[in-house]
């Protein structure tokens, strides 16, 4: 599976941003897909996933501020994002997975095989 990420960009603190991944290659409603970000010197962090059989799920710092959906027709992977905060800086990777995991796992980056090359959203205060 290849993955393009994209959609980033500067956005004011409130303001709202949507980020797509764009895949190719395989049938994509075999791999469960994930959004996982990374600030600067801290490691990646899981954001988001969605799971055909197992559903989605969502960090706790985006609760309720983030939305992951997919296009099946269209293979992409979209992440909305509403009522964004400095702290949401970050550059944020799609990734995807075909192995079969069990749901607790997919928050890790271990779960992913697929990784799109990241794009840049910067928050202002």
């Amino acid at each position: 599976v290849q993955l393009q990420a994209s959609g980033g960009g500067l956005v004011q603190a409130g303001g709202s941003l949507r980020l797509s991944c764009a895949a190719s290659g395989r049938t994509f409603r075999d791999v469960h897909m994930g959004w996982f970000r990374q600030a600067p010197g801290k490691e990646r962090e899981f954001v988001a996933l969605n799971s055909r059989s197992q559903g989605t799920r969502y960090a706790d710092s985006v609760k309720g501020r983030f939305t992951i959906s997919r296009d099946y027709a269209g293979n992409i992977l979209y992440l909305q994002m509403s009522r964004l905060e400095p702290e949401d800086t970050a550059v944020y990777y799609c990734a995807g997975g075909s192995r079969r995991i069990a749901y607790s796992a997919l928050i890790s980056t271990t779960a992913y095989d697929y990784w799109g090359q990241g794009t840049l959203v910067t928050v202002s205060s």
